[in-house]
């Protein structure tokens, strides 16, 4: 017996354990008398015999398949090995680390905003952790036909939902639209709920997902560090009034959609120029009609020209002057 007792004896492992690689599935091979299973930290191991489900074992070591595994399996608790014969049956190793994740935009995401009928084109980045959460979905929509599942693969099937959530979150959460990152990560927190919800159907849970910038185009991106500039400064009105001068003298922009967002800025900018006008035109007009802003008498009566020294009432023509 000496001569044949290891002759088909295998072990059953994951031997190139990757970090990146969610699960890997032992299969297409067939357990011996004497094989050995090998279970790694980090690892669990599901037997699987007819598309089934047989046993989970979440313990690090080295099992005797014949001794230290089958007893426990469901339906496999009697089998016996033959000489020739061994045991059709796949070996599920699943990563069972949290994984981190970067992500990025592969092209702007065009978020609504007013004044912009195609949206503001917004790139986003950062990064976002999973894991596996449910073997029995994961075995059912995945493994049973794929041989391993990477970060990758869960990396494209999230970029794909991207847009569609940075849309929904923005317009949500977005307060201001030039200053997303204020609000960051209440759009983080709303998209991660959505993605968690979605990827659970596969077995995997989002157990984090974390916005880091949101970048804007770059004319955009120019007029809003020049109005942070000149904010220190303290003379913003004059600032824009000149910008937007600039704009009209150069006559020319980077692109329609940045044409566009710059156009928006400008629009906000002038409501802003004209209210501050219109402001000072009242001013003035108080001012022409004898009567100062404050609600203090004028230097002379409107009425008689008599000079007031400070009165209440005219002291030539007895007009009421405050």
């Amino acid at each position: 017996m000496g001569l044949f007792s290891g002759q088909f004896a295998n072990v059953v492992e994951w031997q190139e354990f990757r970090d990146d690689m969610l699960f890997w599935k032992w299969s297409n091979k067939e357990i011996k008398k004497g094989s050995r299973l090998i279970i790694r930290p980090g690892q669990d191991a599901i037997f699987i015999y007819n598309g089934k489900v047989e046993g989970l074992f979440r313990d690090d070591g080295s099992y005797d398949i014949e001794s230290d595994i089958i007893p426990f399996l469901s339906t496999l608790k009697g089998f016996k090995f033959g000489f020739n014969s061994g045991l059709r049956a796949e070996v599920l190793f699943i990563n069972t680390k949290e994984v981190l994740v970067k992500w990025g935009t592969k092209s702007p995401v065009l978020i609504p905003a007013p004044g912009l009928p195609g949206g503001m084109p917004i790139r986003s980045f950062g990064s976002f952790a999973c894991k596996v959460a449910d073997y029995d979905a994961l075995i059912e929509k995945v493994a049973g036909i794929k041989q391993q599942y990477t970060v990758e693969d869960v990396k494209e099937r999230i970029t794909s939902m991207l847009d569609q959530l940075l849309m929904k979150w923005i317009a949500r959460e977005g307060k201001d639209m030039f200053n997303l990152q204020v609000n960051a990560t209440e759009i983080g927190r709303g998209i991660q709920e959505d993605l968690d919800m979605e990827m659970s159907k596969i077995g995997i849970g989002i157990t984090s997902f974390s916005i880091s910038s949101f970048n804007y185009p770059q004319e955009v991106q120019k007029m809003a560090e020049k109005a942070a500039a000149q904010s220190m400064i303290g003379d913003v009105g004059r600032f824009q009034q000149v910008s937007m001068g600039e704009a009209m003298a150069r006559g020319h922009g980077g692109g329609t959609a940045s044409d566009m967002a710059g156009i928006a800025m400008g629009m906000a900018m002038g409501q802003q120029m004209a209210a501050q006008v219109q402001q000072g035109f009242a001013g003035h007009q108080n001012v022409s009609a004898g009567q100062p802003a404050g609600g203090a008498a004028p230097n002379f009566c409107p009425d008689c020209g008599t000079k007031t020294n400070g009165a209440n009432f005219c002291p030539n023509c007895g007009r009421k002057l405050v």
